[in-house]
């Protein structure tokens, strides 16, 4: 894979970056900036080496038409603030490849940023029809010289911003991509060992495929958030209202056979926060893992969970993190994420954050982002490379 390096001299280059910039905006505010701040080396790198940097980057789910509620709007002004103190100016065409975006990259001088706007506005970047995504392409490498492939959060899309316009223009893989891809390597070719793994999140069903990869990989499995319940009845426990996936089950009693015969423990919580309906005043109460009420959902892993789960972190190497233990956004309901969260941070070795919910959760409890080892832009990528998936993205990066 081709680095910025391999691409020589950009002085007064036009490079077009493919950036991830889809982060959570309200009322024109930015929730979290991670994802910006993760794109200003590369940024930073390109303007200070003299190029004349154009940034292509999407916004939530337009349905490819423009609409106000996801303009790149507030992201050009949050990037031009995080670029401010390195001397660099950060434009803004009000469009993807129109009339704003040429007259804009023809007045881009060296060592300036130009964002152009989202470019999911133009349904071609998403379409399953190739000739529609080439058009696409086409016209973004009309803006540029060479093409950096910098938002590991896309690679796994096969989308013309990502994939079409990489096959146009000599192109390299960006700080970001590379980094994510070094810390993924580390996870599922050489991890130090004891490895653990920490999934949560919603549904079982997301993550069927990891767990199938990793048990050939990890040393022990730690199992939270809404997937555990069907865990749990899998192991034949009742779990109230609590979100379960039915027909999951059987699949769940495989893979906890699986992970006996290959001497990988999966470990489940002893005790649940639960209660009577998903509310942030709701009354909760701690009950043990086999012992749910039926009027009653789970929310959380419990607190003796949470500190079994720490200690376990804490004799590991290795640690993979990816989906919150319960619904942290409710206070009542954040003891395990934080437990996990700050068990991480105390890992003597390799600690990632494998992006998405769970890097919101860490952020949003306190934790500074350098405490972990890497927290990562991509979680569907992430989720994608761990399941042995190849990725678009990352493989037209390797083609001459």
């Amino acid at each position: 894979m081709k680095t910025i390096e391999d691409l020589g001299d950009v002085a007064g280059l036009r490079v077009l970056v493919r950036s991830d910039l889809n982060v959570p905006i309200k009322d024109e505010t930015i929730g979290d900036d991670g994802r910006i701040r993760a794109s200003v080396p590369t940024l930073v790198k390109l303007a200070k080496a003299g190029a004349k940097v154009i940034v292509t980057a999407h916004l939530g789910r337009p349905k490819g038409q423009p609409n106000p509620e996801f303009t790149l709007a507030p992201v050009a002004k949050r990037l031009g603030e995080l670029l401010q103190p390195e001397g660099v100016q950060v434009r803004f065409a009000s469009d993807v490849t129109g009339d704003s975006a040429q007259s804009a990259v023809q007045d881009l001088d060296e060592g300036e940023v130009l964002l152009l706007e989202n470019v999911r506005y133009d349904a071609r970047e998403e379409s399953k029809d190739e000739d529609q995504r080439d058009q696409l392409a086409d016209e973004l490498a009309a803006l540029a010289d060479v093409f950096v492939s910098d938002g590991f959060g896309v690679v796994h899309r096969k989308q013309a911003s990502v994939y079409d316009v990489a096959r146009k223009l000599p192109h390299a893989a960006g700080g970001l991509v590379l980094a994510e891809v070094d810390v993924l390597r580390k996870l599922t070719e050489s991890p130090e060992r004891p490895y653990v793994v920490v999934l949560g999140g919603a549904k079982v069903s997301d993550k069927l495929a990891v767990i199938d990869n990793l048990l050939a990989k990890a040393d022990k499995l730690l199992i939270g958030g809404g997937m555990v319940f069907t865990f749990l009845k899998a192991q034949g426990h009742e779990v109230g209202k609590s979100l379960l996936e039915d027909d999951q089950v059987d699949t769940v009693k495989g893979y906890l056979e699986t992970a006996r015969s290959k001497g990988v423990e999966i470990v489940l919580p002893t005790d649940i926060v639960v209660a009577p309906e998903f509310k942030a005043d709701a009354p909760a109460t701690v009950v043990a893992a086999d012992a749910i009420p039926a009027d009653q959902l789970g929310l959380d892993i419990g607190p003796e969970s949470g500190k079994a789960f720490a200690a376990e972190i804490a004799g590991a190497k290795t640690v993979f993190w990816n989906g919150p233990m319960g619904v942290f956004e409710m206070a009542a309901f954040a003891g395990g994420t934080k437990a996990v969260a700050q068990a991480l941070t105390e890992v003597d070795g390799l600690s990632v954050v494998g992006g998405g919910d769970s890097a919101a959760a860490v952020r949003q409890l306190g934790f500074a982002d350098d405490a972990f080892g890497h927290i990562s832009t991509g979680g569907g990528a992430s989720l994608e490379y761990l399941e042995g998936k190849e990725l678009p993205g990352l493989a037209v990066l390797e083609e001459d």
